[in-house]
């Protein structure tokens, strides 16, 4: 579970998201961080026992920087307002498919996949889905996979409107060819994170998770 001061932090920083508040405010902030930081610690532990390219992370490489890059951005707001965690093999800055947490009242979810692989690497998982679609449809409509996530996102920004170049209309995997990220999240309650059950239903979530991470980093490691 989290603690309620962590969460209050967040909500008090989304109010007052300037430097002078932030520096008057870091004892809570270096407070709420730690906190984050052994809750994601206790879920690598404790799902690292089953999937095992996660066992030897720590919680501090896989967390997102509080500040934001502000240099392109037409918001000026210099910090996140969100504590955000990136559980994959080889830490926070791997190409790899892999686990995710983010923790921001009113915004909180779990899940993971891979978020926006670049174009060699987002023709290995179509082919691996367009090749092996009966495994894909599987693993994404298995009664594990549909309790916590119901389906993948298909959200605009992750769609295309027309399928990619060499792929036919009437193909059964159209609809999962045409994604430009693939990822699976269920959204978090304000009372699910300060909840002792906390740590379990992301365990639970990340185990239903655990063979579309398997099944996109091995199509990344095939040939083209």
């Amino acid at each position: 579970m989290l603690q309620s001061s962590t969460l209050k932090f967040l909500k008090d920083l989304k109010k007052n998201n300037n430097k002078p508040w932030f520096d008057a405010n870091r004892k809570r902030y270096e407070e709420a961080k730690g906190d984050f930081v052994n809750f994601i610690q206790q879920v690598i532990d404790l799902h690292g026992k089953k999937d095992k390219t996660i066992s030897t992370l720590k919680a501090k490489d896989c967390m997102f920087r509080i500040n934001r890059d502000i240099r392109f951005s037409k918001d000026k707001s210099p910090y996140k307002t969100n504590f955000g965690a990136s559980i994959n093999r080889g830490g926070k800055k791997s190409m790899l498919a892999g686990y995710y947490f983010h923790c921001e009242p009113g915004e909180a979810f779990v899940g993971g996949g891979i978020w926006q692989p670049m174009p060699p690497e987002l023709k290995k998982v179509r082919q691996e889905v367009d090749y092996n679609f009966n495994e894909f449809k599987k693993i994404i409509s298995s009664k594990k996979f549909k309790a916590v996530y119901s389906e993948l996102y298909k959200g605009d920004d992750v769609s295309l409107t027309r399928l990619p170049k060499g792929y036919e209309e009437n193909n059964p995997a159209a609809e999962y060819l045409k994604l430009k990220s693939y990822l699976a999240m269920t959204n978090l309650s304000g009372k699910d994170l300060t909840s002792k059950n906390l740590l379990q239903k992301t365990i639970t979530a990340f185990g239903a998770l655990e063979p579309l991470i398997e099944f996109l980093n091995e199509s990344l490691r095939a040939p083209e």
